[in-house]
This record gives structure tokens, C-alpha cells and sequence, in this order.
């Protein structure tokens, strides 16, 4: 019985290791692997590069930044974050297209944003 329990310990914690890295991935996992990703909500940590919108417009941008890449982020928050913000961002991966088997426009829709000091 203890066998047992140990390894289904074992087996929960792997699972659970293998979500968190689906959650937590970094921009440059995003990068290689989008359909691995797509439709579903993750979280990265970076700096803000750029950020812009145009008047009118309901909704926002901006590009955040971890080390291993860069992506855009669409916001329909009234406003973006400056640039040189430290965030993290959760928001579902979105890409626009599809051309030849490589994504066009890789993005997250931002679900919540929080400042990080």
C-alpha cells in the first residue's frame, strides 16, 4: 500500500509540474511551439518595449519582453503600460493567421496584468 501512495505522489507532482510549465511558459517557448499554446491562458514576466494605441480605438497594445523573446499583448484596458514597466501578464495565445504552417500575429489577449516592482 505504501508503494502505491508513493507513487501516485510521485505521478500527481509530475502532472502538476507539467501544467505549471504550460501556464508559466516563456515567450520564447510561445515562439517554437504556438499550437502547443493556442487558445489557452498563460502568464509571462517582462519588460514593457513598446506600448501604443490609436484614438478610438477600443482596444490597446503593447509588447512585453522576458529575455527569450518578444510578444504583443492586446489590451482592452483604457491604458497600457508604460515602456521599461516590469509585468506579468495573463492573457489567452491568439495568433492571427496561419501561412504555410507558421503562425502570423502571435499574441495575448490580456486577461489581467500586474505591475511588478
Amino acid at each position: 500500500m505504501s508503494r502505491t501512495l508513493t507513487v501516485a505522489l510521485v505521478a500527481s507532482l509530475g502532472l502538476g509540474g507539467c501544467a505549471l510549465a504550460l501556464r508559466n511558459p516563456s515567450i520564447g517557448e510561445l515562439q517554437r511551439d504556438p499550437a502547443r499554446y493556442l487558445d489557452r491562458t498563460v502568464s509571462v514576466d517582462g519588460r514593457v518595449t513598446t506600448s501604443w494605441g490609436v484614438p478610438l480605438v477600443p482596444f490597446k497594445f503593447y509588447k512585453v519582453d522576458d529575455g527569450t523573446g518578444e510578444v504583443t499583448v492586446l489590451s482592452r484596458a483604457a491604458r497600457t503600460p508604460a515602456r521599461g514597466s516590469h509585468v506579468r501578464v495573463k492573457g489567452r495565445v491568439n495568433e492571427i493567421a496561419v501561412v504555410g504552417g507558421n503562425p502570423i500575429g502571435l499574441h495575448l489577449e490580456e486577461r489581467d496584468l500586474d505591475f511588478k516592482r
